[in-house]
């Protein structure tokens, strides 16, 4: 009989398996932050370096993705097609979404808490931003909208064109070095997971967050509904399981709570995408314009957010103006991606708008805005993975793999 290799230990899948480490981190950079803060704070490079990394990966994935998705359907009828029912998809959900977010902070209350001892910020910087928003200047700052436009015209372009497929071999390889690149840069995850945490908990304290502990368990708590309700509803009706899809990307889940960033693991989940049975095309469609356009953890906070403040000037938003406010979130909500801030500029342009709230209650929630935006990206990260595969069945277009954990079913 031939010599069998020995399977690995359980130990050994342990210690060599990247999502571990990752958790190792966040506890450690959490623990550092808390026990030595100035050195906590002075790890925030690492977790920046890191993100930045990643986010260099960012436009070609998107890209070469979106170009190949779109050139490989061949009929443009189709293209439309998938666009036009992932946009229908995202402002539906989007709608529970800011809904829920207001009927959780008008049940709970979260605004009506102790103010004293409440570390106020400045933030006339973001009202002034706030007052000068314009779609114009989000679409010039957002270089990830302006891939994706740029890719879905190109895609189209190579479509009528007689040398489509020797420029659609060229991009394969092309792909295929970047994904195996990034592959490499994934290891360093860890690395920007500990020095994310480190620095949000060494800067803030733990203590920052008892004043307004009862906002972000509120946001918390509606986000899991949120998840495991609305969410997991649409994925079994498409005989899903929401479980078993949030343990086949767990490790991209960790990295997005340790850098606060859904941008750090969107290749990641484009790729698992393909491989547990999404076409590249719809994956290619779908994923990069969920990232601008199909954001529920954000509209979540961002509804709450509102309500929140209103609550802590005691002002009476009468059952018209919370509907606007609604409305007004669903347009301004989709400039909440891609530009650093962006989630007070949306909160100031709509307070703007509204004139009833004063605009410099953002102060307050400037503090604790870090410990909430890992909530916020986890919930972006997962609704946009959610879209991929509604999508994907809705086409027909979702192919079950033998592979080993992949199924989801």
């Amino acid at each position: 009989m031939k010599n069998q290799i020995p399977a690995p230990t359980l130990a050994y899948r342990i210690f060599t398996n990247l999502t571990f480490w990752v958790f190792i981190a966040i506890v450690c950079g959490a623990a550092l932050g808390h026990l030595d803060p100035k050195t906590g704070m002075k790890m925030e490079i690492i977790g920046k370096y890191f993100v930045d990394l990643i986010k260099i990966f960012i436009g070609p994935i998107i890209f070469l993705t979106i170009v190949l998705g779109i050139s490989g359907i061949g009929d443009l009828k189709k293209v439309g097609r998938i666009g036009l029912k992932a946009l229908i998809y995202f402002e539906v959900v989007i709608t529970f979404a800011l809904g829920i977010g207001v009927a959780a902070a008008l049940i709970i209350k979260p605004g009506h808490i102790d103010k004293s001892g409440l570390a106020i910020g400045d933030a006339s910087e973001f009202a002034k931003k706030g007052e000068d928003f314009s779609w114009l200047q989000f679409f010039l700052n957002n270089i990830t909208l302006q891939v994706l436009i740029t890719a879905i015209i190109i895609g189209i372009l190579l479509n009528y064109s007689s040398r489509r497929q020797q420029a659609v071999d060229v991009l394969y390889v092309v792909s295929k070095y970047v994904f195996r690149a990034l592959k490499f840069v994934m290891y360093l995850a860890p690395l920007g997971a500990f020095g994310g945490m480190a620095f949000t908990v060494g800067k803030f304290g733990l203590e920052t967050l008892l004043p307004l502990g009862k906002l972000m368990l509120t946001m918390y708590v509606t986000m899991a509904i949120f998840l495991f309700i609305v969410l997991g509803a649409i994925m079994r009706y498409y005989k899903m399981s929401l479980w078993k899809f949030l343990g086949y990307i767990k490790a991209e889940l960790l990295i997005v709570l340790g850098t606060s960033s859904s941008e750090a693991a969107l290749p990641n989940l484009m790729e698992k995408l393909e491989k547990m049975g999404c076409s590249k095309s719809v994956v290619g469609l779908v994923v990069p314009t969920g990232y601008s356009f199909n954001l529920d953890g954000t509209s979540i906070y961002l509804s709450m957010a509102v309500i929140f403040l209103a609550q802590l000037y005691n002002v009476q938003l009468s059952w018209g103006e919370i509907i606007t406010i609604i409305g007004l979130l669903m347009l301004t909500s989709k400039g909440a991606a891609g530009v650093t801030g962006s989630g007070f500029i949306v909160l100031a342009s709509t307070l703007t708008a509204i004139h009833k709230i004063p605009i410099e209650g953002l102060a307050f929630l400037l503090g604790v805005d870090k410990f909430m935006s890992e909530a916020r990206a986890i919930t972006n990260f997962i609704g946009n993975g959610v879209a991929t595969i509604v999508i994907s069945k809705n086409e027909g277009e979702f192919i079950h793999p033998e592979t080993d954990g992949m199924e989801i079913m």
